[in-house]
């Protein structure tokens, strides 16, 4: 989970828009303290038509956490009017320029364009979503969260390809994201002895915005460094973490 970053003394304002057709409402308020740990969802609301009989458990969290319901009527079969009705709501909060960024949840590719353009403004864009959405989705996001990761703590195994140095055997599924912290460590730069954890993790997020230590079957990106094996984690000025490979 993230920490809340500030903005001018205050939490971002974010804006959270829910494609109902494709996520689960049993998820809901799992997800909702999620986003909780990136700022203030000041705009809250999910799309669907619901005088659909399929939407019901989501019109009971909708109320309970309250969610403005926005009716999306599907004029024509095989049309998604939700996901044609969140992508002009965006337009209009982008515009009228009173968030810091936004919050998309679905699984949905369709969504790719949107994230981008929000991005063209320069706002921040998070997705949430299960681990069947497309890369397309997760790589346009500044963060993706998956809601497996939210909803159990269980490792959803999330390893890149790419060629990692010679280490000692480590468990699965915590070896499985040393190749991240690697090329991580090698944008920053490939010649320092350690590293600060704070900017570890945020370029690792930028080249992968789909990283959750929890993937790897840990809580935190400490944690999770420990667990390889390959890493060591210790003191460094004030309250800091520094990183080093141990080799």
């Amino acid at each position: 989970m993230a920490d809340v970053s500030t903005i001018a003394g205050r939490a971002p304002r974010l804006a959270v828009l829910i494609d109902a057709d494709n996520v689960t409402a049993r998820n809901a308020s799992a997800i909702l303290d999620e986003i909780a740990a990136f700022g203030e969802p000041s705009v809250r609301r999910v799309y669907g038509d619901w005088s659909s009989q399929a939407l019901s458990q989501w019109k009971e969290q909708a109320r309970d956490l309250g969610l403005v319901m926005h009716q999306q009527s599907a004029n024509t079969k095989g049309k998604n009017a939700s996901d044609i009705g969140l992508v002009i709501d965006a337009m209009d909060i982008l515009h009228a320029g009173k968030v810091d960024g936004f919050v998309l949840v679905s699984s949905d590719s369709d969504f790719t364009r949107l994230a981008s353009r929000i991005r063209e403004d320069g706002l921040q864009v998070i997705g949430i979503g299960e681990a069947k959405t497309p890369e397309s989705l997760r790589k346009v996001c500044n963060r993706f969260v998956l809601i497996e990761n939210i909803i159990s703590g269980e490792p959803v195994p999330e390893a890149k390809p790419g060629k990692v140095p010679e280490v000692a055997p480590a468990k699965e599924p915590a070896a499985k994201a040393i190749p991240l912290i690697f090329a991580a460590m090698k944008k920053i730069d490939p010649d320092q002895d350690d590293y600060s954890l704070g900017q570890l993790g945020q370029v690792i997020t930028q080249l992968h915005p789909d990283f959750d230590p929890r993937s790897y079957g840990s809580a935190k990106l400490s944690d999770l460094l420990r667990k390889t094996g390959r890493f060591e984690v210790f003191p460094g000025a004030g309250n800091s973490l520094k990183v080093r490979d141990k080799a």
